[in-house]
């Protein structure tokens, strides 16, 4: 693939030629399994952008905790004017919010937001996920007998998507026009131009959302974000920009659902294609806790994380230096089943793995807020839908295909049978 973004550093002629990463997805195990073969980081190719792939769990725990690695780009990526104007994932390294700050704006941004995700407010949001998923499986229930249903459509995407809408307060005529959006956010088989245009588009969105819950403020997230712009709008130490305002709600609601439609899907995949491990947790052999978990590591939602920079030469195992600017790649799916840690059986779903810890979420200072709610849809979701349906399974002429993404690691359908079905919950 010719580079749409010039390298700014000369390449080493003696580093292997970059893997190439497909942006359809569909080549994603046989390019981890040439990870593993090339060691703990290797070159590759992502849309036109080279960067150093890291796949070792080990390592990329260092790097995602390591000060002389940074998520911004404007201020550590030589190549960075370069790449806003023409790398289809422009949108992924532009953002002003705390995924691409570094540093004291990262902390800065982050302490507005973290608040939403203490414990404490995620267990208190456990009754009204509950309600929002037995309304999902009501409405699933009423599907006519032997009918195809997709379950990524109509029950991995909606609870999730239900759930931060109410958390940020998103009046329902904003809500319908996210989903399109998010979904080309995620997509990595766009042009510059029309990746551009979805980015525009979901900019006005969010300034619309803005502008509405400036006139009539709620209870929610978006409205105290704005109270804090609008209190610090004299540019203080503490302030929070228009800009950052906006782009923290894009990164709430991209990262808020994206993650946990993959885990739902996920999960409900590995257990229909292990009925064995689906029966050791009918049997109580293992928990809802320990699916959850394992799906998080054999599919993490994202199977690649754009991008981060190297502030300073990195020496790493291997002789290899990632020198100062260039860009590093998190290959979470790869390191969720590397043999460095789970040996031979990394690709095997195993709900009673004793080994449990996976980098699904990220690792250090940009570890994901929003785990535990994730972890606690996925959980809600997979428990109640398997008790709904115990005859569930998939349908007889199903194929399951990726979603058109190098990022998002999921399937474009679900195509089920529910089969009998229990009572609902009371």
């Amino acid at each position: 693939m010719e580079h749409l973004v010039p390298d700014p550093n000369t390449p080493d002629p003696n580093a292997p030629d970059p893997i190439v990463l497909d942006p359809t997805g569909r080549a994603r195990e046989a390019e981890t399994a040439e990870l593993f073969a090339r060691g703990p980081a290797t070159p590759v190719d992502i849309l036109g952008v080279r960067a150093w792939s890291v796949s070792d769990p080990v390592l990329l725990e260092e790097l995602l905790k390591d000060p002389r690695v940074s998520k911004d780009g404007l201020l550590h990526w030589p190549a960075f004017d370069e790449a806003v104007r023409t790398w289809p994932l422009a949108l992924w390294v532009s953002v002003r919010n705390m995924f691409n700050a570094h540093g004291a704006d990262h902390r800065r941004l982050r302490r507005l937001v973290s608040n939403a995700f203490t414990p404490r407010q995620v267990t208190a949001m456990t009754a009204r996920i509950e309600e929002l998923t037995d309304a999902l499986l009501d409405d699933l229930a009423a599907s006519a007998p032997g009918e195809v249903v997709d379950l990524r459509d109509r029950f991995a995407h909606p609870l999730p998507i239900r759930v931060i809408s109410e958390l940020l307060g998103l009046p329902h005529e904003v809500t319908e026009g996210f989903r399109g959006v998010v979904d080309k956010v995620f997509s990595t088989t766009l042009t510059p131009e029309e990746a551009a245009a979805n980015a525009a588009a979901f900019q006005a969105l969010l300034e619309e959302l803005i502008a509405v819950k400036r006139r009539v403020p709620g209870d929610d997230m978006t409205s105290l974000l704005i109270a804090a712009r609008d209190a610090e709008s004299d540019g203080g130490s503490g302030a929070l920009s228009e800009e950052e305002l906006r782009d923290t709600l894009l990164l709430i609601v991209t990262a808020g659902y994206e993650t946990t439609v993959n885990l739902i899907d996920n999960g409900i995949t590995d257990l229909l294609t292990h009925p064995d491990q689906l029966a050791l947790v009918r049997a109580g052999e293992a928990g809802w806790d320990d699916v959850v978990e394992e799906a998080l590591r054999r599919n993490a939602p994202l199977a690649h994380l754009p991008l981060r920079f190297a502030v300073e030469d990195i020496e790493l195992p291997g002789g290899v230096t990632v020198r100062r600017g260039e860009p590093i790649l998190g290959s979470y799916a790869a390191a969720g089943r590397h043999p460095a840690r789970y040996g031979d059986s990394g690709a095997a779903f195993d709900v009673t793995r004793l080994v449990k810890d996976h980098l699904a979420f990220g690792h250090g200072p940009h570890f994901c807020l929003g785990a535990p709610l994730a972890r606690l849809e996925g959980r809600t979701a997979l428990s109640r839908l398997f008790a709904r349906f115990p005859g569930l399974a998939f349908a007889p002429d199903a194929r399951l295909e990726p979603v058109d993404s190098l990022i998002s690691n999921g399937h474009r359908t679900l195509p089920v049978l529910l089969g009998e079905q229990a009572p609902a919950a009371s």
